[in-house]
C-alpha cells in the first residue's frame, strides 16, 4: 500500500447549506476518500477525489450478500478555531474488528486515520461553527466482486464521506420514550451484534417502525435467547442508575462496544461513581422502578452523546423515569463529554486529536 494519498480537487464546489438547518446525514461535502483492495495488490491507490456516485456492477457482492462494514465519528470546531476528533483511533480499531468478522481484509489503522485527517483538513470549511453542530464522518468498506455466490469477495473499496450535521438537541436535551422489544430479535451471541455491519441495522427496521407507530422513538432490545436480558437501545448502548450505582450490560458478543460507552464508563470511574458492567434483566429494571430505586436511564452514542430515557414501555407496563426529566448524572456526563469534544473543557484524559 502506497503511503501517498493522491488528491484531485473538485472543479465545481457545492454551495454550503444553511448552518441553522442542517439536520443529520442530508448534505455531503465536495470530496471523498477512496482506496481499493485486490488479492494481488492488497490495499492500493489511496486517493481523495470529488464526491460522486460509485460505478458498480449490478452483480457486486455487497448488493447481494451484505458484506459491508462502517464507522461513525465526528469532527468538531473548537471556540479557538481548532479542529478536533474524539478518540478516532478507537473507531479505526473497531472498523478492523468488523472487517475480521465479515472476512474483509484489515486496514492499517494509522494510515486510515491519516487519510481521515487529510480529508477533514481539506474539507475544514465545511465544519459548521453553529452551537452543537459538527462534521459527521462515515468510513465504510464494501465488497465489489461481480459474482453471484456465497463466499468472501476478493475486491473491496474503503471509502470515507463527510456530512455537516446540526445539533442533535436544537431545543435542549429532552428525554426519549423507549419501547421494549419482546417479539423480534436483532442478533445473538456468535452473530454480528458486536460489529458495525449493515445487516444489523436492516434487521432492526421492522421493530423500529412498529415502535414509531405506537408513539415511541427507539427500541430497547432484549437478548435473543431468553428474551429477558437487556442489550442495547437502537443505535445506542444503555445505562441505568439504580440506588446510586450505574449499571450497563456487559459485552457478551451481541452488543456493540460503543466508543461513547467506553468513555462514559471511564469518566464515571474517574469521578468515583460505582459503575458495573454485568447482565441485567428487564425484570430487575422493573422491580427497581417499582421499589423507587431506578433513578436515571440513558443511552450513549456518537450522534446524541447522551440520550436520557424518560419512559420505558415493557409489555404494556409503563415506567416513567425521573419524572420524565434528564437526571443530574446524565446532564453532567453530557456536559463533560461535549465540553471535551468541542474543546471547551480541558482534555485531561488525552481523548481528542487535533487536525491541522
Amino acid at each position: 500500500m502506497s503511503d501517498t494519498i493522491r488528491i484531485e480537487k473538485t472543479k465545481t464546489p457545492k454551495q454550503k447549506p444553511d448552518q441553522n438547518n442542517l439536520g443529520f446525514g442530508k448534505y455531503f461535502t465536495d470530496h471523498m476518500f477512496v482506496m481499493d483492495y485486490s488479492k494481488d495488490k492488497g490495499w492500493y491507490d489511496p486517493r481523495i477525489i470529488p464526491y460522486a456516485p460509485l460505478e458498480m456492477s449490478p452483480a457486486s457482492m455487497v448488493l447481494h450478500y451484505g458484506q459491508a462494514v462502517f464507522e461513525g465519528l465526528k469532527a468538531y470546531k473548537a471556540p479557538d478555531g481548532r479542529i478536533l476528533l474524539f478518540r478516532p483511533e478507537k473507531n479505526m480499531e473497531r472498523l478492523n474488528a468488523s472487517n475480521e468478522r465479515l472476512c474483509i481484509p484489515t486496514i492499517d489503522t494509522e494510515f486510515a486515520l491519516e487519510a481521515l485527517k487529510t480529508l477533514v483538513s481539506l474539507e475544514k470549511e465545511w465544519i459548521p461553527a453553529s452551537e452543537g453542530a459538527s462534521l459527521y464522518i462515515r468510513p465504510f468498506v464494501i465488497a465489489t466482486d461481480p459474482y453471484l455466490g456465497v463466499r468472501p469477495s476478493t475486491t473491496y473499496k474503503f471509502i470515507i464521506i463527510l456530512s455537516p450535521s446540526g445539533a442533535y438537541y436544537p431545543q435542549g436535551i429532552n428525554p426519549v420514550n423507549i419501547y421494549v422489544e419482546n417479539k423480534y430479535v436483532r442478533t445473538v451471541k456468535g452473530g454480528t451484534g458486536h460489529v458495525k455491519t449493515i445487516g444489523n441495522y436492516a434487521a432492526s427496521l421492522k421493530s423500529q417502525m412498529e415502535a414509531y407507530e405506537k408513539g415511541y422513538v427507539q427500541v430497547l432490545w432484549l437478548d435473543g435467547i431468553e428474551r429477558k436480558y437487556i442489550e442495547e437501545v437502537g443505535a445506542m448502548n444503555v445505562f441505568f442508575k439504580i440506588n446510586g450505582e450505574v449499571i450497563t450490560p456487559e459485552l457478551t458478543g451481541s452488543i456493540l462496544p460503543g466508543i461513547t460507552r467506553m468513555s462514559v464508563i471511564e469518566l464515571l470511574k474517574s469521578w468515583g461513581v460505582k459503575t458495573t458492567e454485568r447482565r441485567i434483566s428487564i425484570d430487575e429494571i422493573y422491580n427497581a422502578y417499582n421499589g423507587g430505586l431506578l433513578e436515571e436511564a440513558f443511552g450513549t452514542g456518537t450522534a446524541a452523546v447522551i440520550s436520557p430515557i424518560g419512559e420505558l414501555n415493557w409489555d404494556g407496563r409503563n415506567m416513567i423515569i425521573n419524572d420524565n426529566k434528564i437526571g443530574a448524572l446524565s446532564q453532567r456526563l453530557y456536559d463533560n463529554l461535549t465540553g471535551i469534544q468541542f474543546g471547551k473543557l480541558e482534555d485531561k484524559l488525552g481523548w481528542t486529536v487535533e487536525v491541522k
